[in-house]
């Protein structure tokens, strides 16, 4: 090798021919060692390697002859050229003798130095041609190794990776088969490797062709393409594939396509899927709004005030909201009508002490729920004002049964004042009758005199359920049966949208409250709460991103009564204070009166009205 010497050995018991064959040596690149007996020839070929031994023919006790013997004995010394070295004529047998114990040559004494050089030239070329070709197998070596250690790296993350490895050559039969196809499509390497890849059904016919296009491809370098296949999986069939193909040259005309394939199916799946639902909530958004506008504009043409409209368009807005709230919760599935019934009652739409429902558990489709709520909105205001929830004793009874797949409900109030049909139809008559869905027939009113009798035939949309029928009442529910005032309660407003605390504020300044203070954090509300006398507080579910939980547990300590007052569902707010009301926004200015003020006789019996 260039960066080591080479060694040449020179083996004579008389150091002045030592001195002479080492000066006549010496060169750049080679170390010449010497050795005076044939013991300490063989202890420097043990730690050394020579490209040539000069061995002096006569010496004391191992001559070179029998040295010779010695090296050809041994593996280690058994390749070393040896060049005889002696002063005594040569006969043929001791020529002979000295070629066969290993000898390449003799050099006679006394020496001539063009000689010893030009013999020692070949040798010591031989030996750097040796180092380099040792240098040369080594790198390979390395080299070798190198490569086996990347294959087994490459084999390994092939077939564990979730793409499919597969190499096709000019004719599209199948080279390579990874582990990962085999787990893609249900096929054996042994299966498919040499066969023909439209042969066995895993590629069509339009497939084959667009990649025998891509091997035909005349582009220089290794051009690479990119398509969607549907290739067959032998249990399922065809699947949908992300192909990603490589043109390689195996050789002059010999193309090969090394393919890397994924299984996108969950994916198209998940399109699929998306594209469904934007389109369901594109279409509920659009008729959410028409149902809004349609509201809107038809309570304000029968309105007779906007205080009027405000009441009425503001108490069926929040009966769409609280209906979209039990959908969401069902994520949009079926919700119960039971569920329904006491959402009416906690918003003070309905009365649980004056309300006796009966009926087996039924679930209502989204649009089917969505109507039942703003008509049994409009059936409980409409008796709150003129029919049995007007008047003291007054009571409703809701029953329903289902006959022959229809949901068939009735309302039938009894108690109030002496009933008279209505002089015209207004539109809260309008949304009861969308309750059969668009058919007029479907509802029908009895306007007798004890009260008046509501029979609605829901023909879709209805799911009966096991179970036993609903109850008159929500478990734990306290519903006052008449509301106290807020006149003269000091309020702790705490809710860090602007237009929604000032909203809250101007409600409660009306109905007589003193409104200590807004805190829009929870360091502020925490600190209010510590600082003032109040006698009830308006707490949002989130105040600028942080929970409440602090604040509801302070009030809580303080004794003072509280509500929430949020967008989100009881199970999104702090846990542990079920006690408190929760309010959901939008809100409706009558239900916030009604809540706060049974809140306060419920909390704070001698409360100034």
């Amino acid at each position: 090798m260039p960066d080591r010497p080479i060694r040449f050995l020179i083996v004579d018991d008389i150091a002045e021919n030592h001195m002479a064959l080492e000066a006549l040596l010496r060169r750049d690149g080679l170390v010449v060692d010497s050795a005076r007996s044939a013991t300490e020839a063989l202890e420097l070929m043990l730690r050394h390697d020579y490209a040539l031994a000069f061995l002096d023919v006569q010496m004391p006790g191992t001559d070179g002859y029998e040295l010779a013997e010695l090296m050809r004995s041994t593996e280690r010394t058994r390749g070393v050229p040896i060049i005889f070295v002696t002063a005594a004529e040569m006969d043929e047998a001791r020529r002979f003798r000295g070629y066969e114990a290993g000898a390449v040559d003799y050099i006679f004494k006394p020496i001539d130095p063009v000689v010893l050089k030009s013999k020692a030239e070949v040798f010591f070329r031989i030996g750097r041609q040796a180092k380099e070709l040792e240098r040369q197998r080594d790198e390979m070596q390395d080299i070798a190794r190198h490569r086996d250690r990347v294959m087994a790296q490459l084999k390994a993350h092939a077939d564990n990776s979730p793409l499919a490895f597969v190499t096709l050559d000019r004719d599209l039969c199948l080279r390579s088969w990874s582990k990962g196809a085999e787990r893609m499509f249900g096929r054996v390497a042994g299966d498919m490797l040499g066969m023909a890849a439209t042969a066995s059904g895993w590629l069509d016919a339009q497939g084959a062709a667009l990649l025998a296009g891509w091997l035909n491809d005349d582009h220089d370098g290794a051009p690479r393409f990119s398509t969607e296949l549907l290739l067959d999986h032998v249990d399922i069939g065809p699947i949908p594939c992300e192909v990603y193909g490589s043109v390689l040259a195996d050789g002059p005309g010999q193309p090969s396509l090394s393919l890397q394939i994924l299984d996108v199916t969950e994916r198209k799946q998940a399109e699929e899927v998306r594209a469904l639902l934007i389109g369901e909530l594109n279409h509920r958004i659009k008729n959410t709004l028409a149902n809004v506008q349609a509201i809107a504009r038809q309570s304000l043409r029968q309105s007779d005030s906007l205080a009027d409209f405000e009441r009425s368009f503001g108490g069926r807005l929040q009966a769409l909201a609280r209906a979209h709230s039990i959908l969401s919760d069902a994520t949009w599935a079926s919700a119960p009508l039971d569920q329904l019934i006491d959402d009416q009652i906690s918003s003070g739409t309905l009365d649980a002490d004056r309300l006796h429902r009966d009926g087996p558990p039924v679930e209502l489709s989204p649009d089917t729920m969505l109507r039942m709520a703003l008509t049994l909105h409009e059936l409980g205001t409409n008796a709150a004002k003129y029919g049995a929830l007007s008047a003291p004793q007054g009571m409703i009874h809701l029953s329903w049964r289902l006959d022959a797949g229809r949901l068939i409900l009735t309302w039938r109030e009894s108690g109030g004042p002496p009933v008279t049909p209505p002089q015209r139809q207004g539109f809260g008559t309008t949304l009861i009758g969308a309750a059969g869905g668009g058919d007029a027939a479907a509802v029908t009113a009895d306007w007798q005199p004890g009260g008046v009798v509501w029979t609605i035939a829901v023909a879709d949309g209805v799911t009966q359920l096991p179970g036993a029928p609903g109850s008159g009442a929500i478990p734990g529910l306290q519903v006052p049966p008449r509301p106290r005032a807020l006149k003269g309660a000091r309020v702790l407003l705490i809710e860090d949208e602007p237009l929604v605390a000032l909203d809250l504020r101007y409600e409660l300044e009306d109905a007589g409250a003193t409104v200590t203070g807004v805190a829009r954090t929870v360091a502020e509300a925490l600190e209010a709460a510590r600082r003032d006398a109040i006698d009830l507080a308006l707490l949002d579910g989130n105040l600028k991103g942080e929970p409440v939980d602090e604040v509801a547990a302070l009030l809580d300590s303080l004794s003072v009564p509280f509500c929430f007052v949020s967008g989100y569902g009881r199970e999104h707010l702090p846990q542990g204070f079920d006690h408190a009301p929760l309010i959901e926004k939008p809100f409706r200015p009558d239900t916030l009166r009604t809540i706060l003020t049974a809140l306060l006789a419920r909390e704070v019996p001698d409360a100034a009205e």
